[in-house]
């Protein structure tokens, strides 16, 4: 029943230049949504990650493995088959810097982040948004209706800069590795197809 878990939260680590942000993020709504779990988004660098922790892309890091890059693509097919992400496209500049946008949802906080999560991911993967044109970022958030100087200037703040930093190494330390990665109190859960698992968590 909604709402029986209010005061539970449940946190999202997050970095739009996953396919799966995107791919996770509509399902999790559902979670929450019946939970009534509050959701929190931590912004980290995925790339930053790989590196801390020796982790690749998987279409990388399973090249070489036969038929394992062609099972994860199928699986994600009918990910997008059972959950009805038909909007769903590969962005063009796929894999592309997410620093500025990841630094951009760390300027602003609970709903408000939550919305520009929500809108860079529509914008990226429905609509193939090329993220690394700053212009054509600004001209998508001011349409939207989000402060974007505001967002390009805190963008280049140090302090900013170092706690996207900060939050990607305590992620790790944490013991995430990749996205999508979710934490219900101090219990990990790796992956879109975990999620049943999360609304279990949530609901113990």
């Amino acid at each position: 029943m909604a709402g029986q878990n209010a005061g539970k939260s449940l946190e999202l680590i997050f970095d739009v230049v996953s396919p799966n942000a995107y791919l996770a993020w509509w399902p999790l709504k559902q979670v929450v949504a019946r939970t009534g779990a509050a959701l929190e988004i931590t912004p980290v660098l995925l790339g930053g990650m790989h590196k801390l922790t020796g982790n690749a892309p998987p279409m990388i890091r399973d090249a070489e493995v036969k038929g394992k890059v062609e099972y994860a693509m199928l699986e994600m097919r009918r990910f997008i088959a059972r959950h009805s992400l038909d909007r769903f496209a590969m962005n063009p500049k796929f894999p592309f810097s997410s620093v500025p946008p990841q630094r951009m949802l760390l300027a602003v906080e609970g709903a408000e982040r939550v919305a520009l999560a929500e809108h860079l991911l529509t914008a990226i993967w429905e609509r193939g948004l090329d993220i690394s044109d700053a212009e054509a970022l600004a001209a998508e958030l001011a349409a939207a209706g989000f402060d974007a100087p505001a967002l390009a200037a805190a963008a280049q703040d140090s302090a900013i800069k170092q706690r996207l930093i900060d939050t990607t190494a305590h992620a790790v330390e944490r013991g995430a590795f990749g996205i999508s990665t979710f934490f219900v109190g101090d219990e990990m859960f790796f992956g879109k197809e975990r999620l049943a698992q999360v609304e279990q968590e949530l609901a113990a």
